[in-house]
């Protein structure tokens, strides 16, 4: 009886010792609460009157950094607000079969000067990196705020130091303004903005590393006026500069306005475009660039966005179909090339797709081509037509096989601009890439991931002379078979 009464008297103070520190527990946990309510308040404030908000050293390798985020209550501020930090980078090393210097990149063909990119797996020498800094707030009116700026730089050299050769650049500064309480109607949830920056609606084929269309420039614009529970439109006005830096007293430039159209997965997009005195624009050296240059110009995109794999099963596909005259016959990089003729005229296809094929595997083809007359001398053409594979074969939880199979064909006709002779052939180029993933393997868009790689690819010998300045053709890059080796890194976050 004795023990027994000891054993109960332990169990007293041990539930004793219980109840304190829930009573503790409890009384911390309301401290808690009502600091995340003053750090809340705090933050509903105006930017021109709130205080600094604490940070957080909690960042997480796939999530944004956000600041003041951890301790606030989710019902009081949107799950991004606070700063963000995203960046994109790839970087590797690339060697021939005699482990020398060789050639690569996406535009590595002749047809490459006018946007025929070639398959990108095993094929990229370069490091390129963008490091993006945001921060966005919601204010006590309901409004949200958000800054951008992007730095990005791309290097070619594999040393360690490389601020000589660096192309650092501020690509992107822009204010957006959004959910205004004066707006309403069509405009209720529109977002405004002012600044330097990449359009939100540009598309690209990754594999391909090629946009579909690219718009940027300086300016401003309006997203999202809904005229539908499917309809919206987008209105935006860009600036770009024709010339050289040095040179920027004598630059013409061009104004592109812009109205982009959806209406469920359909895309109407509508760009006009003025120079004013483009073909009176001159060099450094006082000389006239280019006297029959267009001053104006027109381009225009329809878009299909499937959320299925050509409605044959699960993934997503994409197809466009772009036209421009005049400025607007560089239809991938909407106003960027000052040297077009005033009748210069493009087409542009572009459709591309991912699915998953079951058992691990995992498909991207895509198409891309082009034909363009007219475009720098009279009489001249540039049509080229470029198919692209590429299949991932899951193994394990890290590790996957990635194939690569690219054909392009071209058909050039320069008339003689920049030196350029007329040449037609095609090119081949098949790559194989052990992967490893830390996660989501098989998964086309997601990283990082690290890969070896072996490419080879061959053309006809009649490409290599196109131009004695471009990769054909150059020393010990000729017609006959290529191999390349080497390792690269990508990575988005």
């Amino acid at each position: 009886m004795q023990e027994i009464e000891a054993r109960l008297a332990a169990m007293e103070k041990r539930l004793a010792a219980a109840e304190q520190r829930a009573s503790d527990a409890e009384f911390r946990a309301r401290a808690a609460e009502n600091q995340a309510q003053k750090l809340a308040a705090a933050q509903q404030q105006p930017v021109a009157t709130a205080q600094p908000a604490p940070s957080t050293s909690s960042v997480q390798a796939t999530q944004p950094v956000q600041v003041a985020a951890a301790s606030t209550p989710a019902s009081s501020r949107q799950d991004s607000e606070g700063f963000e930090f995203h960046g994109y980078a790839r970087s590797g090393l690339l060697m021939n079969s005699s482990a020398a210097k060789t050639q690569g990149g996406p535009t590595v063909t002749p047809a490459g000067e006018t946007g025929g990119h070639v398959g990108r797996l095993g094929n990229e020498p370069d490091t390129y990196v963008e490091l993006n800094l945001e921060h966005k707030q919601t204010l006590a009116s309901g409004a949200t705020t958000r800054f951008k700026a992007m730095l990005a730089d791309g290097q070619r050299t594999y040393n360690d130091w490389t601020a000589a050769s660096s192309d650092l650049n501020l690509r992107q500064a822009f204010v957006e303004l959004g959910q205004l309480p004066t707006f309403t109607g069509a405009f209720k949830d529109s977002t405004v903005w002012a600044g330097k920056r990449f359009d939100r609606d540009n598309f690209d084929i990754h594999w391909i590393d090629s946009d579909v269309v690219f718009l940027a420039g300086t300016g401003a614009g309006i997203y999202d006026m809904k005229w539908g529970e499917t309809a919206r439109s987008n209105l935006s006005l860009y600036g770009r500069t024709f010339g050289d830096i040095e040179n920027n007293e004598n630059t013409a430039q061009n104004y592109i306005l812009t109205l982009n159209n959806f209406a469920g997965p359909l895309q109407l997009m509508i760009s006009g475009m003025r120079a004013k005195d483009n073909d009176q624009r001159t060099d450094v050296e006082g000389r006239r660039v280019k006297s029959d240059a267009a001053n104006d110009g027109v381009h225009a995109l329809v878009g299909l966005h499937n959320d299925s794999f050509y409605g044959l099963g699960e993934g997503s596909a994409k197809t466009a179909l772009l036209y421009g005259h005049g400025l607007g016959a560089e239809v991938k990089t909407v106003g960027a090339d000052g040297a077009l003729l005033p009748q210069a005229e493009t087409w542009r296809l572009a459709s591309y797709g991912i699915t998953p094929l079951g058992e691990g595997w995992h498909m991207a083809p895509a198409v891309l081509a082009q034909s363009s007359q007219d475009r720098y001398v009279k009489g001249d053409s540039y049509e080229w037509a470029t198919a692209n594979l590429r299949l991932i074969q899951a193994f394990t939880e890290n590790f996957e096989m990635q194939y690569e199979g690219s054909y392009q064909y071209m058909d050039l006709r320069p008339k003689g601009y920049n030196n350029r002779n007329a040449v037609s052939g095609s090119f081949y180029k098949l790559t194989v890439a052990p992967t490893l993933k830390a996660s989501d393997v098989g998964d086309f868009l997601k990283r990082p991931e690290i890969r070896l790689f072996a490419s080879w690819m061959d053309w006809d010998h009649r490409l290599d002379n196109y131009a004695s300045d471009d990769a054909f053709g150059s020393s010990g890059f000729t017609a006959g078979g290529e191999w390349n080796f080497g390792v690269q890194m990508e990575t988005w976050f």
